[in-house]
């Protein structure tokens, strides 16, 4: 009878329970006295896990939070280096202190270059061994307090632009309201003149006939009119404050198109440059606040118009799409970029409203950049480098795309999409 021959079992990789008030350690040797004697040495302080193989180690390693290994370099299969480079890819936070009975300059300068802690000598010191691991654990500390510190400052900086952009989009919807008042104003106006002609002509009488019943008919007629203006501008703008961006609103471009031509008529940008509006043939509307809409336009014009010095002929116009956009053929590359990509609403039909100039273009060197937040091409006092920035914002929230295609010396074309449904309703103007 034949007797079995009894064979040790490889160190376990099974996860063992850890205590969630120790720190962990990784100890990786190939031979069992080391590993045995990390963990009599440590094991009050930290959870030691045990490892005789580099596989068993990185099994461990994907299983558990790492503070600290120590690594034999010299093992069979998988070297400690090896090892080390494989810790790190995991979490590149984890320290690592080297050992060996074999050291060389070789093997120092490749522990050294993937950022190993310390190198030990075997067999180690219980002092050396204990100052190496407090060591290691003091730079574990530190660069984990360096990241928390980096993330609060970086949630802090978007915490701070976001105000900013929060605090632009009011400025921007302020001068729009402003831009609002005075088109009330008008009106106003002309009812205040038309009020007092009729009181000059009336005077003290108390009846009216012949030319002056006449004359107070018409100009009744032309109050009626003014008030009606006045009452439907206040309206559909106040149709706007009240909307929901959580709810599905929509807003007729058109409209929207001859309150940007008003809008822009006196603007000192339009001065020395050519704008012209085009109106839909057949007007649309588009899942959007009508104040986003204007903010989106405007930001899109003034940015095109104040562009360079030179004048310059700015276009708006759009179009119906009754298919879905190809977003494999709209590439980001030098001169394209394609924003909101993802949250876009590609469901037909489409309305695409274009701001074109024929100016010198954007240089392929800073395409990439002109969306980020504060990034401007004027002096600092010409703007705040936010227009762009509220234009992505607007349009993510209304699922809506924007195409950017540029070409140094010809011009450059935004085209912002959005979900439309069309009507029979023409409105023509021009600038």
């Amino acid at each position: 009878m034949q007797t079995a021959t009894k064979i040790d079992p490889p160190p376990s990789t099974a996860s063992p329970a850890l205590s969630a008030d120790k720190p962990t350690m990784l100890a990786v040797d190939d031979e069992e006295g080391p590993r045995q004697s990390l963990r009599v040495l440590f094991k009050d302080e930290f959870n030691v896990l045990l490892a005789g193989d580099g596989p068993s180690a990185i099994a461990l390693a994907q299983a558990h939070p790492i503070d600290v290994a120590v690594l034999d370099i010299r093992m069979a299969g998988m070297s400690g280096v090896e090892v080390l480079e494989r810790l790190k890819f995991l979490d590149p936070g984890v320290e690592v202190i080297m050992m060996t009975a074999f050291e060389t300059a070789d093997t120092m300068r490749q522990a050294l270059r993937l950022r190993a802690c310390d190198y030990i000598n075997k067999p180690f010191d219980v002092a050396t061994m204990r100052k190496a691991v407090a060591t290691a654990m003091e730079r574990r500390s530190l660069a984990s307090e360096t990241r928390n510190n980096i993330e609060k400052l970086e949630a802090l900086q978007n915490e701070i632009q976001q105000q900013k952009l929060e605090e632009e989009i009011i400025r921007n919807r302020g001068e729009i309201y402003a831009s609002i008042i005075h088109d009330i104003n008008g009106p106003l106006t002309i009812i205040s003149g038309l009020i007092q002609i009729i009181n000059q002509r009336l005077g003290d009488e108390t009846a009216i006939d012949g030319e002056d019943l006449e004359l107070v008919k018409d100009k009744l007629k032309r109050i009626t009119r003014q008030v009606t203006n006045c009452i439907e501008i206040s309206r559909r703008y106040l149709s706007f404050l009240r909307q929901n961006p959580t709810e599905n609103v929509r807003v007729w471009v058109n409209q929207i198109l001859g309150d940007i031509k008003e809008f822009l008529r006196v603007h000192p940008a339009v001065r020395s440059n050519e704008l012209v509006i085009n109106p839909l043939p057949e007007d649309a509307s588009v899942s959007i606040n009508g104040t986003d809409l204007i903010q989106i336009l405007m930001n899109l014009s003034l940015n095109a118009l104040q562009s360079a010095q030179q004048s310059k002929r700015v276009e708006i116009k759009g179009r119906v799409l009754s298919n879905a956009l190809d977003l494999d053929a709209l590439v980001d590359g030098p001169s394209d970029r394609f924003l909101n990509r993802e949250g876009f609403a590609n469901v037909p039909p489409l309305l695409a409203l274009s701001v074109h100039d024929n100016g010198p273009g954007i240089p392929t060197t800073i395409v990439s950049k002109i969306f980020e937040p504060y990034f401007s091409t004027r002096h600092r006092t010409t703007g705040t480098g936010l227009g762009l920035s509220i234009v992505q914002r607007l349009l993510k929230q209304a699922h809506g795309g924007l195409h950017l295609h540029t070409k140094v010396g010809e011009g450059t074309t935004f085209t912002v999409y959005l979900q439309a449904r069309t009507s029979n309703t023409d409105m023509n103007f021009k600038l």
